[in-house]
């Protein structure tokens, strides 16, 4: 079970947020302030943060700042009604990894939520896992039907970040930036020859597949 701490000082808005959490299958804790948000984490063991800015005795931000000082890297959502850029400014220099403006849509949350705690699993894991087949970021390797396929290191990166955040869709610049960097002998047309490649490989993977969207980029399907 996934545990989520939800951080609210406002009892209704608190009760409204963990109730969806159950809903959608989480166990919630709750907490009105940063200081009882830190006690419950002592005891239990916390998936991810979600917490208001505003709040006695310890609001957002010091909470947030507490927990990355002690080196924890659990997610972090903001929910507040503060929106100056100044604010969210702050909220991400504190250490969260994400932020809603109240009124907040609780439908968007939990997709907010699912993604936040992909993205932490990916991370602390250095695996991804799509159906039958499993990314190694360490061994910049590919298990699947029981076989393992090692990649040259660009077309691992470029299979895990488009495998990572399925349906998004990423630019030739934006591939070329993360991936390349400086690399003066590549260009757009490189990105392109490594899908190819890609393609190539995984022409009879059923799990996922590589789509272009014409004029855009390249994003990727999984298909289970």
């Amino acid at each position: 079970m996934v545990n989520v701490l939800v951080v609210e000082d406002d009892k209704n808005l608190r009760k409204l947020i963990t109730t969806i959490l159950k809903q959608n299958g989480y166990v919630a804790f709750e907490a009105e302030n940063g200081r009882i948000a830190l006690n419950i984490m002592e005891h239990e063991h916390i998936d991810l943060l979600i917490t208001d800015i505003m709040m006695p005795d310890m609001d957002g931000y010091e909470l947030t700042e507490t927990i990355r000082s002690a080196n924890n890297l659990l997610p972090v959502l903001m929910i507040t009604a503060k929106e100056t850029f100044h604010d969210k400014q702050r909220g991400f220099l504190a250490g969260t990894d994400d932020y809603m403006v109240k009124p907040i849509d609780l439908n968007e949350m939990i997709l907010r939520v699912k993604a936040l705690l992909r993205r932490s699993k990916i991370a602390s894991e250095r695996k991804l896992t799509i159906g039958n087949i499993v990314l190694d970021y360490d061994s910049l390797s590919v298990t699947m039907e029981g076989e393992i396929y090692t990649l040259p290191p660009k077309e691992f990166y470029l299979l895990f970040k488009l495998l990572s955040y399925p349906n998004v869709v990423f630019t030739r610049l934006q591939l070329m930036d993360e991936i390349w960097g400086m690399d003066a002998e590549a260009d757009e047309r490189t990105v392109d020859v490594h899908i190819k490649r890609l393609r190539e490989k995984f022409e009879n993977c059923s799990e996922f597949k590589i789509v272009t969207v014409r004029g855009l980029g390249y994003k990727a399907e999984r298909i289970v």
